[in-house]
């Protein structure tokens, strides 16, 4: 499977913004897809996973302020992020593993997009 996330940019604090996960290759409806993300100077951190049935799981940076769905018939994953902070600076990544185990694991994933950075300015 080929995923490519996209809706990176520049915004200010505060603001939102709507990442896609675009797949293709096979069934988005088979994988359990999450999203990553790496900040300067920083590990690649767990930010959301959704699988088929629409089961969610957010990490802890992420609680409250961000929003993961998907749409199987477009095979699009998306990452819904309000209120932004500049902390939340960082390359955006999409995963996706074969399943429907939300893995927080980022060695659990066997695919993976090329990123999208999101800058978030004070």
């Amino acid at each position: 499977v080929q995923l490519q996330a996209s809706g990176g940019g520049l915004v200010q604090a505060g603001d939102s913004l709507r990442l896609s996960c675009a797949t293709s290759g096979r069934t988005l409806s088979s994988y359990v897809i999450g999203w990553f993300r790496r900040s300067p100077g920083k590990e690649r951190e767990f930010v959301a996973a959704i699988n088929w049935s629409g089961l969610l799981d957010y990490g802890e940076s992420a609680k409250g302020r961000f929003t993961i769905s998907r749409d199987n018939a477009k095979n699009t994953v998306f990452l819904q992020m309000n209120s932004l902070k500049p902390e939340d600076t960082a390359v955006y990544y999409c995963a996706a593993d074969y399943g429907d185990i939300l893995w927080s694991d980022m060695t659990k994933y066997d695919y993976w997009g090329k990123g999208t950075l999101v800058t978030v300015s004070s």
